[in-house]
């Protein structure tokens, strides 16, 4: 999943707001065993079965949900028409301060038992269905999603940027 990291000015009602852009995937990427298979994010966000998307640097999307918030900002939803980075993004979703729009952070650590990868959130209740439900609502199976997250760099806080109001 990309991280958002693009800016833009739009103008409402005479006065400039951010908007801050999100990408998601519309097919599953070239590290998973599911490469090139879609995804569905984009009708699973329009439908709530996928409620939020979990990105890298929580302290820069916390920044980002506090000023679309304060209605200072909007998020734009967006997944490449291409091949990602190389091509147009189409806009799908806005996300304003009425929309529940928030961000939760996450925290991982990741431990080896029996040789499958398990992840347990220490701020959250550690229980295997929490994790799944965690996945379910990011809009995959748990196994999916641990496989999505198998190359990041779990020592850093990552964001839960929530698309409704909806919160662990």
């Amino acid at each position: 999943m990309g991280n958002g990291s693009l800016v833009a000015s739009v103008s409402v009602s005479s006065s400039r707001i951010k908007t801050f852009v999100l990408t998601v995937s519309e097919f599953f990427p070239k590290t998973h065993n599911k490469a090139g298979l879609p995804t569905g994010f984009i009708d699973k966000i329009g439908s709530k079965k996928k409620l939020h998307t979990i990105r890298g640097n929580y302290s820069l999307w916390k920044k980002r949900i506090d000023e679309i918030q304060k209605g200072n900002a909007v998020l734009s939803i967006r997944y490449w028409t291409g091949k990602p980075y190389n091509s147009k993004q189409k806009e799908v979703y806005v996300l304003d301060k009425d929309s529940g729009i928030g961000v939760q952070e996450l925290t991982f650590s990741v431990q080896y038992l029996s040789e499958i990868r398990l992840f347990n959130f220490p701020k959250v209740d550690k229980s295997i269905e929490l994790i799944a439900n965690i996945a379910r609502n990011d809009g995959l199976t748990l196994d999916d999603f641990k496989e999505w997250f198998k190359g990041y760099d779990l020592s850093e806080p990552m964001a839960i940027v929530h698309f409704t109001a909806e919160r662990y």
